[in-house]
């Protein structure tokens, strides 16, 4: 598949998709709570959806049955809602991905329950802060694993932390899987050229510690081999006209956290 190019509207319709996205993923995180159920979450996006008009980005691909990814602990993504109630400690990675006239949203986060560990803590903040760390090297003239050596090297700057190798991140747009498939790890300066119109969704997912994962029986909850919790987080951002980027699913478009890294984001989504 070619790589899709997305002109200036067509990036409007992206970002009001990731604006409900985003939505959901607040009101998802705001009740997330002991004795609530991913199943709980699920019909609350299902709710959101309803809201805007918009459709799920999730629900039946490849026949998965749910509207989120729902993933608890050692479940590290595509784990599906059930009837399990959160309790304290737990970490919970919720993916939703939504549509909109036809254009994709999709975005992850992962969150304590309560009182967590500190080391679980620090392993979200991690790979949140390096899923950042790599849309801020996103750039005209760039080329793709730019992004995916910044996702590495910060992550490994802090702590040994296992990086799954077999899932990353990938280009979206009229459908939510687009090409090119982004890795989480490797040597800058390859792939493909950075170019305006390009929007990808960044998801580093990583463990306490092995890389190495299993699927589980139901063909779908990818679990850390080693049983070890997991952290995962997403976002769309495209490159716009003016060259700059902007984070469809951020509501303020990525400006405070690519700010703090010294990155203007675009006037043109705004």
């Amino acid at each position: 598949m070619a790589i899709q190019i997305k002109d200036l509207d067509q990036l409007k319709k992206m970002r009001a998709a990731g604006l409900v996205v985003a939505e959901a993923l607040r009101q998802m995180r705001e009740a997330i709570l002991p004795g609530v159920t991913t199943l709980d979450l699920d019909a609350i996006a299902v709710r959101v959806l309803k809201e805007h008009g918009a459709t799920p980005s999730f629900l039946n691909y490849h026949g998965y049955p749910n509207v989120i990814c729902a993933s608890v602990n050692h479940e590290v993504v595509h784990g599906i809602p059930n009837t399990r109630k959160f309790v304290e400690g737990d970490i919970v990675s919720i993916d939703f991905g939504a549509i909109v006239d036809g254009w994709h949203g999709d975005s992850a986060f992962s969150t304590g329950v309560g009182n967590i560990d500190p080391q679980d803590q620090k392993l979200m903040d991690v790979c949140d802060e390096s899923m950042w760390r790599g849309i801020s090297q996103a750039k005209i003239g760039g080329h793709l694993t730019d992004i995916s050596a910044a996702i590495e090297e910060y992550i490994n700057s802090q702590g040994k932390y296992g990086i799954l190798r077999e899932y990353g991140g990938h280009g979206i747009g009229t459908e939510m899987h687009q090409d090119p498939h982004v890795l989480n790890y490797g040597k800058a300066g390859l792939g493909p050229e950075l170019k305006a119109g390009l929007a990808l969704a960044i998801e580093p997912m990583i463990t306490r510690g092995s890389a190495r994962t299993q699927v589980l029986s139901d063909d779908w909850t990818v679990i850390a081999a080693d049983k070890s919790n997991g952290a995962h987080f997403e976002h769309t951002f495209a490159l716009c006209p003016d060259g700059k980027p902007f984070v469809t699913t951020a509501f303020d478009g990525g400006k405070e956290r690519l700010g703090r890294l010294g990155v203007e984001i675009s006037s043109d989504l705004v």
